[in-house]
């Protein structure tokens, strides 16, 4: 799985490029930062999912890519890179270490493409997680209808939840109401490609894979989640209006209309992100068992690209 090393003047064009595609992010929520400003849409794509700035600004080619030219000495002192003839790159060692972790993502990413998607949870989940409670979890935002209103919207439609991240907010009154209990362990067993939240986890899961899989494809997947969060706050019972976010009603029939319209655009969104992702995660499986097979003296040296 190598691609050949990068001339330097192409691969610093692609940093440059990347800094330049992620800046729209990171650039208001570090001046957000410095003014101690919280945003109740924003903020959750850097607290929820472990990537920061800093680290978003790096640009990674990806396993199996090495960085020709003095310059990527830097990559040296980062998670994964070793040197070798060919300039710097993602090492095997980093590879094999990864493993489990590829072969999890590899699995849910594959059950869930082979499900239907299901567009009838409405976007309730987030209003499950403050029903009949005065704990919210943005308490500097009001409820567009109140704590009595927002509770008999939950009390007026089934609960249909699939991602089990999502569903332990639930508060201890609305759990119950869902229909089925989704758990860590059967997570391959309950999401499915019209779940906004398993479509925003695609940027999880190219983060969670770190230098292996390239930056542009971890870009595509932080767009479509910024897309989808935007979506779920839209559809929330939050009064979001002074942050510029107009409410999806999901309480009224046009408003579920208008929510699972939104919905099917973002799974046909995420659909081809879902393949390109679970492809990287094969590729490298495959790296794995070539490597392990050559070091065994099975594979001449040459069968390797």
């Amino acid at each position: 799985m190598r691609d050949g090393p990068l001339a330097e003047h192409t691969w610093l064009a692609m940093a440059a490029a990347h800094r330049a595609r992620v800046e729209r992010f990171t650039g208001p929520h570090l001046h957000r930062s410095r003014r101690g400003e919280a945003h109740p849409v924003w903020d959750f794509l850097f607290t929820y999912y472990s990537l920061r700035p800093r680290q978003l600004r790096v640009w990674h080619p990806g396993y199996g890519v090495s960085l020709a030219g003095p310059a990527g000495a830097e990559y040296l002192a980062r998670a994964g890179y070793q040197a070798t003839p060919d300039g710097v790159t993602v090492g095997v060692s980093f590879l094999r270490s990864r493993q489990s972790t590829i072969g999890f993502v590899a699995d849910l990413l594959r059950s869930t493409a082979a499900r239907p998607p299901q567009f009838g949870c409405f976007g309730l989940h987030e209003w499950a997680m403050v029903y009949r409670t005065d704990a919210v979890r943005h308490g500097a935002v009001p409820l567009r209808l109140g704590g009595p209103g927002t509770d008999a919207v939950v009390e007026s439609m089934p609960l249909r939840c699939t991602h089990f991240d999502a569903y332990r907010f639930f508060t201890a009154a609305a759990a119950p109401r869902n229909r089925g209990v989704p758990t860590r362990a059967a997570q391959r067993d309950w999401e499915q490609p019209g779940c906004l939240h398993a479509n925003m986890d695609l940027y999880k899961w190219c983060v969670k894979l770190g230098p292996l899989v390239n930056s542009e494809l971890l870009v595509d997947c932080l767009e479509l989640a910024s897309d989808a969060r935007a979506l779920d706050m839209r559809a929330s019972p939050y009064d979001l209006s002074d942050f510029g976010f107009e409410p999806i009603a999901v309480e009224e029939p046009a408003g579920r209309a208008e929510y699972v319209r939104c919905q099917g655009v973002i799974a046909e969104r995420a659909a081809p992100l879902r393949a390109a992702l679970l492809a990287w995660c094969e590729r490298l499986l495959g790296a794995e068992v070539a490597y392990d097979t050559l070091s065994e003296g099975f594979l001449p040296a040459g069968k390797m690209n």
